[in-house]
């Protein structure tokens, strides 16, 4: 289990610092909406949505990596402790890294989009 603080560095680099190696993080940025200051953020500067996953938190601030047989019991506290959980992806094995991915629509994507960073 591992927990990442979404800093600078954005989901793609912030999230393999915490995976062990050959795990590697598939992000599905469908899975939750794209805040309002974000998407502002994109407009105006006219960011593609690969950069916003390597710059910017994209509303995500705290992502924890969590074995299937805990989830629910993680969830469970989380929610009690007033938290929003949301399930944005899964760890699965590979070179130690993050991929996240959005289809057509999603961050104002033009076509379907994937982000890469290993290490």
């Amino acid at each position: 289990d591992a927990m990442a603080h979404i800093t600078g560095g954005g989901l793609l680099e912030n999230i393999p610092r915490v995976l062990p190696k050959g795990a590697h993080a598939m992000v599905d940025a469908g899975l939750w909406d794209q805040p309002r200051l974000m998407a502002f953020l994109q407009a105006q500067g006219a960011i593609e949505p690969e950069e916003m996953a390597r710059t910017f938190n994209c509303g995500v601030g705290m992502v924890l990596a969590v074995a299937p047989s805990k989830v629910e019991l993680v969830r469970t506290r989380l929610e009690e402790a007033g938290e929003d959980v949301l399930a944005i992806g899964r760890i699965v094995e590979g070179d130690k890294g993050c991929t996240v991915r959005g289809s057509q629509g999603t961050w104002s994507a033009k076509e379907d989009w994937e982000a890469v960073h290993l290490g």
